[in-house]
């Protein structure tokens, strides 16, 4: 075992990433061989199965939305509709303007 107060901070870095590399790779061996075996134990009964990847858990969680509105002074300024009111359009509005009317 490496003696690692002595080691240098890059040298550091190169162990853990060595280490986390190693670490995956283990974890996907790991994985590669129950999948072997539960494919195995489903033959033996004569089942049949598919095993799908990691798929998203919510792959809408950072999709981007289309914005809806935008600011006619600056067009750089754009805003979906979700959360809350950005300033320029509060601004927008309380000068007499009509949400409809920032519609993009």
């Amino acid at each position: 075992m490496p003696d690692y107060d002595n080691l240098s901070e890059e040298e550091l870095e190169s162990v853990i990433a060595q280490a986390q590399q190693t670490l995956i790779e283990k974890k996907n061996n790991k994985r590669k061989e129950v999948i072997a075996e539960i494919k195995a134990l489903a033959a033996s009964i004569n089942l049949s199965i598919e095993i799908k990847g990691d798929a998203k858990k919510n792959p809408t969680k950072n999709s981007k939305i289309a914005a809806k509105y935008h600011n006619p002074e600056d067009p750089s300024q754009t805003w979906s509709g979700r959360g809350l009111t950005p300033k320029w359009m509060q601004a927008l509005i309380a000068g007499g303007y009509n949400k409809r009317d920032l519609e993009i």
